[in-house]
């Protein structure tokens, strides 16, 4: 991880938009894995906080890309995710990402609020990478 994208994790989590994201995506999968259906999204939730926590330099793959097997039945629980929860995350973290891009120096967060809208609308089968490739 290079200069920069520490130096963005650290704002990130300082500014307070890292430590509210981990958390709220916690309690998400916390309160998904409280039932045995929503342990599959539970733990994409999961993921997704500790990706929310520094998501500069690092990036969300799709687990096929990385040379792991695809677990059967990936792209239905996908889609009901999206149905059920994945557009209003997606909805909200676009929201947060075009009010910190308001100001020059909130471009780079709203940037990362963009990213986590993206995997908002399908988060199984991804797994954080580091944005080089190495990870």
């Amino acid at each position: 991880m290079g200069f920069w994208s520490i130096l963005g994790n650290v704002i990130w989590l300082v500014w307070g938009s890292g430590v509210a994201c981990f958390l709220f995506w916690g309690l998400a999968g916390i309160l998904l894995c409280a039932t045995v259906i929503g342990i599959p999204f539970g733990i994409a939730a999961f993921r997704i906080a500790m990706f929310s926590l520094l998501p500069f330099g690092n990036t969300l793959a799709d687990a096929q890309e990385l040379g792991q097997e695809r677990i059967t039945g990936t792209a239905f629980a996908n889609l009901l995710w999206f149905l059920l929860a994945g557009l209003w995350l997606a909805i909200l973290h676009m929201i947060w990402g075009v009010f910190h891009c308001l100001t020059i120096i909130g471009i780079p967060f709203g940037l990362a609020h963009f990213k986590l809208a993206r995997v908002s609308l399908a988060p199984l089968g991804k797994r954080s990478v580091l944005a080089g490739g190495a990870g």
